[in-house]
């Protein structure tokens, strides 16, 4: 099982999405867990390799389960863990190999092609500070199949 860390990092009215090259939809800055690392660490490393952002006291805003299903069968499963944060310190990256930084209103995140689980996940961070527990379902081509969500609203 895969385990990957990323983060919300929200400045005053916005938040640093990524907009990744492959499907040209906006993620959260993150990536694969390296072995020994805490949750948190995996995080904090992640967004600085990605932002050159050092990420002030981020706090978990998710942990969630993702089956990626062909058919009836189960091809991948990974585990990820969100976390947001509103301090930071460093100036951007004026460049990143995984794709585009872009500053995103609150506002327009809803009408940003991304992942159907991710804006779930941006609903509750949005509007709560308590951590949401999920499970995600997805064909192979990421179409959403079903999910779970404790607490099930914000």
């Amino acid at each position: 099982m895969q385990r990957v860390t990323n983060c919300i990092l929200l400045n005053e009215d916005k938040v640093l999405l990524l907009k990744k090259p492959r499907r040209g939809w906006y993620a959260m800055p993150g990536g694969k867990m390296e072995q020994g690392e805490t949750i948190k660490e995996s995080a904090v490393r992640e967004y600085r390799e990605e932002t050159e952002l050092e990420l002030i006291d981020p706090a978990l805003g998710g942990v969630f389960t993702f089956l990626i299903y062909n058919g009836k069968t189960i091809v991948q499963e990974w585990m990820m863990f969100t976390f947001f944060c509103r301090s930071f310190t460093g100036t951007l990256a004026s460049y990143c190999r995984e794709g585009e930084l872009e500053w995103v209103t609150y506002d327009a995140i809803n009408a940003l092609p991304m992942a159907e689980g991710d804006r779930k996940i941006f609903e509750h961070v949005l509007a709560s500070d308590r951590t949401l527990y999920g499970s995600f379902s997805y064909t192979e081509d990421y179409d959403l199949i079903n999910y779970r969500l404790d607490p099930s609203s914000p």
